[in-house]
């Protein structure tokens, strides 16, 4: 093989990792609006209206259910914004979406969300 036919193939393979990183990010934001915009709906924004991860529909989907779909970033996204406290788990395992720490983190710009 010639010198340039591997720069190439280098330069090939760095830009689709750099691609793969751009569509993965772009992938998790999406899931964090609509994560939001599924506790806005249901009205989990308070502990005293919290519900529980099956009322919520963010249940995963397991092995099976996920094999034959491309990746859900919901769960992700989820795991992501509790680790941030903005969806607070309460003492009864339901969770709610604290609008306070939402706004603080700057996640939230006013966007529509019905887009997504």
């Amino acid at each position: 093989m010639e010198v340039s036919t591997i720069i190439y193939l280098v330069l090939f393979f760095v830009v689709l990792l750099v691609l793969g990183g751009i569509v993965s990010r772009w992938r998790m934001k999406r899931a964090i609006r609509q994560v939001i915009l599924i506790f806005r709906e249901h009205t989990a924004t308070s502990s005293r209206s919290a519900k529980a991860i099956d009322e919520l529909g963010l249940r995963s989907q397991g092995m099976m259910g996920g094999m034959f779909k491309g990746r859900d970033y919901k769960q992700y996204a989820l795991n992501m914004l509790m680790k941030a406290e903005i969806v607070q788990v309460t003492e009864d395992g339901k969770m709610h979406l604290s609008e306070d720490k939402l706004l603080a983190s700057g996640i939230d710009s006013g966007a529509s969300y019905s887009r997504y």
